[in-house]
């Protein structure tokens, strides 16, 4: 066989399995988002992401601002906030959403605080530890983006979960969806 011919026939398949993949992610992140929260898990857990000193960053605030709107509508749900601090953080992004919520109106006995997790996949195992034994349902708050592996990640832990998505700040969103693509397939290859 000609040694062009192989070549061309090995770039067309990586590139149809690079355009197959890239549909699959899309179609998972899309997929993701449903079954839309409806109030019915009296848990929720927030995931974290950067915080600038002490002030959560714009994909964290759209976060925090899905969930007061969320919690307006159903009073009686308690929120895990989970996040660790990092080197470049004053303090952990659990701290800095818990005064975040608090300043909107939140009251501090809805909020439970997971101050340790570095990862999406520490973030659901250290919050299902702060649940009771009796909860394996919650909802998960997170950006957009973010919930088809945060929920994949949760029901590998045992949890099933609904979802309320976050809008990914624009000035972002082609990185952070592309590199949650690739975050998605080690997720499903890994568990993690």
């Amino acid at each position: 066989m000609n040694i062009k011919i192989v070549l061309l026939s090995s770039l067309l398949i990586l590139l149809f399995s690079l355009a197959f993949l890239w549909w699959k992610t899309g179609d998972w992140i899309q997929k993701g988002q449903t079954p839309l929260a409806t109030g019915k898990h009296s848990y929720a857990i927030i995931l974290g992401a950067k915080v600038n000193g002490s002030i959560p960053s714009r994909s964290l605030q759209y976060r925090l601002d899905a969930a007061v709107q969320y919690s307006h509508e159903y009073p009686n749900v308690r929120f895990v906030l989970s996040g660790g601090q990092g080197p470049d953080e004053q303090l952990s992004e659990a701290e800095a959403m818990k005064n975040y919520l608090i300043e909107k109106g939140i009251e501090e006995s809805r909020l439970i605080l997971e101050t340790t997790s570095t990862s999406t996949y520490e973030n659901i195992l250290f919050s299902k530890k702060l649940l009771p034994d009796s909860i394996d349902h919650v909802t998960i708050i997170t950006s957009d983006y973010h919930l088809a592996r945060s929920r994949k990640i949760a029901h590998q832990l045992g949890l099933e979960t609904d979802a309320l998505a976050a809008k990914t700040p624009e000035v972002v969103k082609w990185k952070m969806t592309t590199r949650e693509r690739a975050a998605l397939i080690k997720t499903y290859l890994t568990g993690r």
